[in-house]
């Protein structure tokens, strides 16, 4: 459970360091079931499979400098083809405290992804928000938690964030980064009175989870290191969380409520409930 203090530092900035929530065991798991999904030999399979930088246009990816060989794997929904990961999305401690962060008392899983940036060839994740890549969902409302499967370190291209941009609103399409990896942003005049785009590094042990709110500015440079960069984020709605579809979404075809109904069902399954 989180103090208030800690509740505190969430609200303030959009994102929280958690505790060690797996045991080397438990990390090891998951890292085997993952090469599973990966290889395509599970007998279940995720939403998506694929290296999103292939093709990758878009605003995550214009005007971004990426050689022929960078890869970041992206798996979509890797509880759909592991119980293992399912099991991780449950998890006690997280989803407690992601409720607690989103003031709720049912979650449901979004979707979730794996990230894995490879050794010397992981790519780039561009500066971005998560919500304004959800259209089919609000109030902006989500909490992911991003669980490292290796050290998340400057080195093999951890997380940045931006302090207090979840409380600026969507200015999605406008993120873009300088030649260093930081964020820059099209329209500066848009942004409020005092707001500082600075970022900061936000490294996460292996086992450890990291919470950030679905408006936080973040976005991960290239893994040049010797060492993987494995990781599993979860997206959690809170109970109120609607369907209100303005663009497609790969989930779009897992959906079977109408337009402004609570979205729910097997593929958004509940995961947490004090009711």
């Amino acid at each position: 459970m989180l103090t208030q203090a800690q509740i505190a530092e969430f609200e303030k900035n959009g994102f929280l360091k958690g505790g060690i929530v797996l045991s080397n065991e438990e990390v090891e798991e998951l890292r085997q079931e993952l090469d599973l999904v990966m290889e395509g030999k599970s007998v279940k399979k995720p939403v998506l499979n694929h290296n999103m930088l292939e093709g990758g246009s878009g605003s995550l990816y214009d005007d971004m400098k990426m050689t022929v060989n960078e890869r970041v794997v992206q798996i979509v929904n890797i509880w759909m083809a592991s119980d293992r990961f399912y099991q991780h999305a449950a998890h006690s401690v997280i989803c407690e405290e992601i409720a607690q962060l989103c003031n709720t008392d049912t979650l449901r899983i979004w979707h979730d992804q794996i990230q894995y940036k490879p050794p010397l060839s992981g790519g780039p994740t561009g500066w971005h928000q998560d919500h304004p890549l959800w259209p089919i969902i609000q109030p902006a409302d989500l909490v992911s938690a991003w669980v490292a499967l290796d050290d998340a370190v400057i080195e093999n291209g951890c997380m940045w964030m931006v302090p207090g941009s979840h409380k600026w609103g969507d200015h999605q399409k406008y993120l873009d980064s300088t030649p260093d990896f930081m964020p820059f942003h099209r329209k500066p005049e848009m942004l409020p009175e005092g707001a500082d785009i600075k970022a900061v590094p936000f490294e996460i042990k292996k086992g450890q989870v990291g919470y950030h709110h679905s408006l936080t500015w973040h976005g991960s440079p290239h893994n040049r290191s010797e060492m993987k960069r494995r990781a599993i984020a979860v997206h959690y709605m809170p109970g109120h969380t609607r369907y209100e579809p303005s663009a497609n979404h790969p989930m779009h075809n897992y959906v079977t409520v109408k337009p402004g109904e609570i979205m729910q069902g097997s593929h958004f399954p509940i995961v947490y409930t004090t009711a």
